[in-house]
């Protein structure tokens, strides 16, 4: 037996749905251009500058998944360079 959804819930979950997706292609978005910055020149200003955007979206992100948010958060450069490096260090 399948259950029903009514009408009216369905608009609001795709939106939801639709919502959560675009906060998870922004993150994902800024993640990138982080890392592609970490990878090339070293700018610190244009990584702090991403990396809240990042941080920014993330939260947006947890919110919207219904997670909580962490009370202290990593800065982003550090995990983010780290990563980086690595990836630099897997390719060469």
């Amino acid at each position: 037996m399948t259950a029903r959804v009514s009408s009216s819930a369905t608009p609001t979950q795709t939106d939801a749905e639709r919502e959560l997706a675009r906060a998870e292609a922004d993150y994902q978005r800024l993640r990138q251009a982080y890392l592609d910055l970490a990878r090339g020149e070293d700018n610190e200003v244009a990584l702090a500058m991403v990396g809240a955007d990042m941080e920014r979206a993330n939260a947006s992100l947890r919110s919207l998944a219904g997670q909580r948010q962490l009370p202290v958060t990593p800065e982003p450069s550090q995990a983010e360079r780290r990563h980086a490096r690595r990836l630099a260090e897997e390719s060469a």
